[in-house]
C-alpha cells in the first residue's frame, strides 16, 4: 500500500511536529480514534522496546535484515520513509552492540506487484537475511505473500493494509498496523460523527489498497455515502475533469479519496480550481509530505487518516539527524518492526524459523503501539489516527 513522490527530502511531516516545506501547509496529528470514530488516549512510549538492547549481543557478521518496497518511482516517498525508519533502528542497535553488526539490505520494488515478484525471490535466496520489513504495498504483498510463506521468511509489513492479506493462510506474514477493515469504519464514523458530514462521495483508485479501503468506508457510511456520486479513477491519472464535474454537480459535504497521494494531489487541486469546496478526506496513502508539496494550498484543511501514529519527539530528532528529513508515514512502524527483528537476533535466533517463532510469540510495547499478533498475523489491538493539513 503504501506512496510516492518525486523527492524524499521534503521536511514537511505527518507526525504532528514539524513545519512545512514546499509551501505553507503541514500535516498535524489531531486525534486517535476507535472503530466508532471516538477519541481514545494515546499509549505511552516510556516502556517501548529499544533496538540497542543491553549492548552484549553477538551474531555472525553476515546477519542481515531486508526491506522491500518502493524506493524509486511515483510512490517512492512511502518506501523511503520505511527504509529510513528501519535504518535508524539498525544504526542504534549496531552502535550499542559491537559484537553484532546487523546489515540492512534494501530492495526496490517500485511499488509494482509485477516487479515485486522478480525482486522477492532475490531476497529469499539470500540466506543471510533472517527477516523482511515489507513488502510495503498491498498489491505487491498479495503477489508475493505465498512465496515468502513457502520460504519460511518472516515478513513484517509496516504499511500493507488490505484486509484480505491475512486471509490467505500465509504462515510468515505479520501486519504492524491496523488493516483497512479497521480504518474504514473508524474514518467513516469520524466523518459522520465529529465531522458532521451528511453527504459523502467516495472516490477510489484501482489499486488493491484503494479498492479494499473504499469498500470498507462505503459500507460503514450507510446513508451518508451517496452512491450516485461515487467515482473511480486509475493510478497514473492526472486529468480528473470528468470526476470533478460529477462531484461538483453532487454538491457533497465531504469527498473521501481512497488511494495514493500521486493522484490525490492533482485531484484536490482540480477540485478546488473547479469550485468544489467540500472537505477533502483521504487515507494513509495520501498522508505524506509529498501530498502537501504537490497540492500546495489546495491541500489546506484536508483530513487524512492513518493506522500509523505520530513520531515521538526524541525519535523525530534522531531520525532527522540520520536521514536529513523528518519522519513520514510508516517511519515509526518500520522502526518498531525492525526493533523486533533485532531483538530476535540478540536473543540468539539465527535462523528464519527461530526468528519466526520469536515474532509469533512477541508481546511488547513499541513507540507506535503494543505489538502482539494473532494466528493470522493481525495485531490483537489496533487503532487509527486522524490528521489535518494546516
Amino acid at each position: 500500500m503504501a506512496v510516492a513522490g518525486c523527492s524524499s527530502k521534503s521536511t514537511t511531516t505527518n507526525s504532528g511536529g514539524s513545519s512545512a516545506a514546499g509551501g505553507t501547509q503541514s500535516i498535524k496529528a489531531l486525534v486517535q480514534i476507535d472503530q466508532q470514530g471516538k477519541a481514545v488516549s494515546q499509549t505511552g512510549t516510556a516502556t517501548a522496546a529499544d533496538p540497542a538492547g543491553d549492548g552484549k549481543a553477538t551474531c555472525a557478521p553476515t546477519t542481515a535484515i531486508a526491506m522491500a518496497g518502493a524506493l524509486t518511482g511515483a510512490n517512492a516517498a512511502l518506501g523511503i520513509n520505511i527504509d529510513d525508519g528501519a535504518k535508524l533502528a539498525v544504526q542504534q542497535h549496531n552502535k550499542a552492540n559491537p559484537g553484532c553488526q546487523v546489515v540492512l539490505k534494501n530492495f526496490d520494488t517500485e511499488g509494482d506487484p509485477q516487479k515485486a515478484t522478480q525482486v522477492v525471490p532475490t531476497v529469499i535466496s539470500d540466506q543471510s537475511i533472517v527477516g523482511l520489513i515489507g513488502p510495503a504495498f498491498s498489491g505487491e504483498t498479495k503477489a508475493t505473500g505465498q512465496v515468502l510463506s513457502d520460504a519460511g521468511l518472516p515478513a513484517l509489513t509496516s504499511s500493507a493494509t488490505n484486509a484480505s492479506l491475512t486471509k490467505n493462510g500465509w504462515k510468515t506474514f505479520f501486519r504492524g498496523l491496523a488493516n483497512d477493515d479497521v480504518q474504514g469504519p473508524s474514518v467513516a464514523h469520524y466523518m459522520t460523527g465529529t465531522g458532521g458530514f451528511k453527504k459523502i462521495c467516495v472516490v477510489q483508485d484501482d489499486s488493491d489498497y484503494g479498492v479494499g479501503l473504499a469498500k470498507s468506508v462505503t459500507a460503514a457510511l450507510g446513508s451518508a455515502g451517496d452512491a450516485s456520486c461515487a467515482a473511480n479513477v486509475k493510478t497514473g491519472d492526472k486529468d480528473f475533469s470528468a470526476t470533478v464535474s460529477k462531484l461538483s454537480a453532487a454538491k457533497p459535504d465531504a469527498i473521501f479519496y481512497s488511494g495514493y497521494y500521486a493522484e490525490a494531489a492533482p485531484l484536490v487541486e482540480q477540485l478546488r480550481s473547479g469550485g468544489v469546496t467540500a472537505t477533502f478526506v483521504s487515507d494513509d496513502g495520501t498522508n505524506d509530505p509529498q501530498f502537501t508539496k504537490q497540492a500546495g494550498d489546495s491541500s489546506k484543511d484536508a483530513l487524512l487518516s492513518c493506522p500509523c501514529g505520530p513520531a515521538p519527539d526524541t525519535f523525530a530528532t534522531n531520525y532527522n539527524a540520520l536521514n536529513g528529513q523528518a519522519p513520514g508515514v510508516y517511519s515509526v512502524e518500520a522502526y518498531d518492526l525492525t526493533t523486533i527483528l533485532l531483538k530476535a537476533i540478540d536473543a540468539g535466533k539465527v535462523t528464519r524459523a527461530d526468528v519466526l517463532n520469536y515474532v509469533r510469540s512477541y508481546d511488547s510495547q513499541g513507540l507506535a503501539r503494543h505489538y502482539k499478533w494473532d494466528a493470522t498475523g493481525e495485531l490483537s489491538n489496533a487503532t487509527i489516527w486522524m490528521y489535518q493539513v494546516k
